[in-house]
């Protein structure tokens, strides 16, 4: 690169430095704050990163190209986008006010383009490659991708994330060329300064794990004088020396700098002492922080390589200071640290910024200006929205899948997915995902009409022997097998449920999970619904009902996280045809990619009679039982026709969800024998229900007079029955479904799950956790107890 390039990059570094500083300088220094509190933001962070991101936007990055920005550079980046001219100049005084820039890069809620939500640490750098595997598959698939490269800027600290290694090490991850990592390596995280010895084993740890592993360390003035004789005194000198020692050291006066320096050498002191003679004072300290994560040429240079390497991954451990350019440099405790009213106005002038306009951009026509538009003409993505490939419409809501009599949900899940393979249009849009549970999570009929996903065909040594599952590895494969990392799981179908908007192509992705082990993933899957991701997910077996297994297998909070993450929709069929009508749904949920949302399926291995719906099916009828089923639930026993005899002062109702079933329906039977009429509801979509409450409440406080939208419970509890109490009974906590009691104002009492399980069965686990007949007749006396 010529000089005057290098000098008008130098300038834009110099203005966005500004910039990110003065963003939030404003927002706790000048904006009114009349709640008091800290409003923060990272000034030293988004300093350290100010060369890097210049040099990835006005110089390296093409349209295409997918970018994660670490979560303390939001400011940073926004400076970025606005000198680009994606973001309107009123932005720039709104970090972290509503309706402004959010406090970390938010694809949904910033005003500017943001590819890749972050904040949640270490989830921002394992994105990106995910995206990349998703860009590799439709690429391979379909053919047409629009997007390119997977960038992410992730700070050091970020690599003490175990998910950050989960990912590194993934086997479907390898051999991803378009994916680079840069490491933003001040050697600071939030309390202290880390040990410099670490960075030589995270590269290590890179490189054992197949990545291409590249180094920024030094800025050109350095390396210029490690050239010089005797030069290799200095490098080692700053090598040998501590982070802390380092940190230090740049932060004092030249003749005390001169002074350690040479002090505290164990090579040759004089030889470093002539080494560094011709260097002035007032220069040493500049010289002794330059490092390669500030120098566009060696920036570049880092770029250049990775581009030479496109059979694996790439990281590029970029060294900076965190603070730099800011009289904060170097400081240990500078993470939250603000510049004081005269330190920025310093910081002004030393800049070159307009004392009448501190929010400028360039002027017109100036070679500042200039680059800054062919940079956003060349990072302007061509307009290529289209409809995605799989319409609602394309999606039926039945294909009339035949079952057992005795059979499970998670059995039925594994019948109707083969079925879902030759559905003109959609079967080939379907991708599964499993974190080496595909076998026991009831796959394997699907993998053996489809095949693994495999970018390269890999031999088959088991083709001439007799088997049940068929694992062919091939480029057509349509299941994506993952080492054991629910993480990995969820960060995968989220990225495949992104896949429309970041790569050109529309997935259908499905995730099987064991159920308790949702919450090893829990961390990517708000990730991914914070991203508004279009998944379905199978979380089986669940609860107690799998019995022998023991209570580490044993879910129970997982049925209120589906009732409560937002951006989901949580099933819990207990039927198989409750399973096809729900799954289905769930892919149209998928193709809406404006209001549709993403599902969870809560599955089990307990074999349900199938022949306890039919009295619903005749009652309702296929269609209008499907309706209310995908609405959230459904009368499976309406005492309006079992026990019309008795007043409503007997009635009570079990409401149950999911395997619970058979147990309800016992429990109410032996009720009628006392004159008790109970109302059996199967509660099929509990997130459903539980919005559709709120939804009532909130129209009741908005306006009492306006007729309300009951939704399911229209049906569900008609108005001559809403005094009448509760019993919910759920093979999960059981506090999940006790707001049903606050809709009415009447009676609950909620059974359910709320202590460790172990093996034994499931009558031994239903009858220790109060769950079985025995109790849920129990609570349904109590329940007209308390109701008087």
């Amino acid at each position: 690169m010529q000089p005057e390039e290098l000098a008008v990059l130098e300038s834009i570094q110099r203005r966005v430095l500004w910039l990110s500083t003065a963003i939030i300088d404003h927002a706790n220094h000048v904006r009114p704050n009349p709640d008091r509190t800290k409003v923060g933001g990272h000034q030293a962070s988004s300093a350290s990163v100010v060369t890097i991101l210049t040099a990835l936007y006005f110089h390296y990055l093409e349209a295409g190209d997918r970018v994660s920005i670490k979560p303390h550079a939001s400011p940073a980046y926004h400076a970025v986008q606005y000198l680009l001219g994606n973001l309107d100049r009123k932005y720039l005084t709104t970090l972290r006010a509503f309706g402004g820039l959010q406090a970390y890069p938010s694809r949904t809620k910033d005003p500017d383009p943001v590819d890749f939500s972050t904040g949640s640490v270490g989830l921002g750098a394992v994105a990106p490659a995910f995206a990349a595997l998703a860009h590799r598959y439709c690429a391979i698939h379909f053919g047409e991708v629009t997007s390119n490269r997977f960038v992410a800027l992730i700070g050091d600290a970020e690599l003490d994330e175990g998910n950050v290694w989960e990912g590194v090490t993934e086997e479907a991850l390898a051999g991803l060329g378009n994916v680079l990592w840069i490491v933003d390596l001040n050697r600071q995280s939030l309390d202290r300064i880390v040990p410099g010895v670490r960075a030589a084993r995270l590269k290590a740890l890179f490189d054992a794990a197949g990545w291409h592993v590249v180094e920024a360390k030094y800025g050109r003035r350095l390396q210029e004088i490690f050239a010089r004789p005797n030069g290799h005194v200095l490098r080692q000198r700053i090598d040998d020396m501590s982070n802390a020692e380092y940190q230090a050291l740049i932060r004092l006066d030249g003749a005390e700098l001169r002074r350690r320096l040479i002090d505290g050498t164990t090579v040759n002191r004089q030889a470093l002492a002539e080494l560094i003679a011709p260097i002035d004072d007032a220069d040493l300290p500049a010289v002794i922080a330059d490092l390669g994560g500030h120098d566009f040429t060696e920036l570049l240079r880092c770029f250049h390589e990775v581009e030479q390497v496109r059979d694996r991954p790439s990281v590029i451990f970029a060294y900076t200071i965190k603070g730099w350019g800011l009289p904060i440099a170097g400081d240990p405790m500078n993470h939250s640290a603000l510049l004081t009213p005269e330190q920025m106005e310093e910081l002004r002038v030393a800049l070159g910024v307009p004392e009448d306009d501190p929010w400028a951009a360039f002027p017109p026509g100036s070679p500042e200006a200039r680059l800054c538009q062919a940079a956003a003409e060349r990072l302007r993505r061509p307009d290529t929205t289209r409809p995605p490939a799989v319409s609602i419409e394309m999606v039926p809501a039945a294909i009339g899948v035949r079952h057992p009599t005795q059979t499970s949900t998670q059995e039925a899940l594994g019948r109707i997915l083969p079925r879902l393979a030759d559905i003109e249009g959609v079967g080939e849009r379907i991708v599964t995902v499993a974190p080496d549970v595909a076998t026991s999570t009831h796959l394997g009929g699907w993998i053996n009409r489809v095949g693994i996903f495999s970018p390269v065909e890999q031999p088959d040594y088991e083709a001439d022997r007799p088997r049940i599952l068929r694992w062919r590895e091939t480029p057509a494969g349509r299941h994506i097998e993952l080492g054991i990392s629910e993480m990995n799981m969820f960060m995968a179908i989220g990225q495949l449920g992104l896949s429309h908007e970041m790569v050109g192509q529309h997935l259908l992705p499905l995730g099987t999970v064991y159920d308790p082990f949702v919450c090893r993933g829990l961390d990517s899957l708000i990730y991914s619904l914070y991203m508004e991701s279009k998944m379905v997910f199978a979380g089986t077996p669940s609860g107690v009902s799998l019995s022998p297994e023991g209570g580490a297998h044993q879910s129970s909070v997982t049925a209120s996280l589906g009732i409560e993450l937002p951006g989901l929709i949580y099933y819990e069929p207990c039927f198989a045809v409750e399973t096809e009508w729900t799954l289905l749904e769930a892919f149209r949920q998928c193709c809406d990619r404006e209001r549709g949302r993403s599902t969870y399926l809560r599955l089990s291995t307990k074999p349900i009679d199938q022949g306890l719906l039919d009295p619903a099916l005749a009652r309702l009828g296929e269609e209008e039982l499907r309706r209310q089923v995908l609405a959230g639930g459904y009368r499976l026993v309406d005492r309006r026709e079992t026990a019309p005899h008795l007043p409503v002062e007997n009635v009570v109702h079990i409401v149950t969800a999911g395997t619970m079933v058979p147990e309800a329906l016992e429990a109410a039977a032996r009720l009628a024998e006392e004159e008790v009429a109970a109302n059996v509801i199967n509660l099929t979509g509990p997130s459903l229900v539980y919005e559709a409450a709120k939804r009532l409440r909130q129209q009741a406080m908005r306006d009492a007079s306006q007729e309300p939208d009951e939704g399911p419970f229209a049906w569900l509890f008609p108005p001559e029955e809403r005094s009448a109490p509760i019993v919910t009974v759920h093979d999960a906590a059981s506090h999940a479904l006790a707001f049903l009691g606050g809709v009415f104002g009447v009676p609950v009492v909620p059974l359910g799950v709320d202590e460790f399980g172990q093996s034994g069965t499931r009558a031994d686990l239903y009858r220790a956790t109060g769950i079985d007949p025995d109790s849920i007749v129990a609570a349904g006396l109590h329940a007209l107890e308390l109701r008087g």
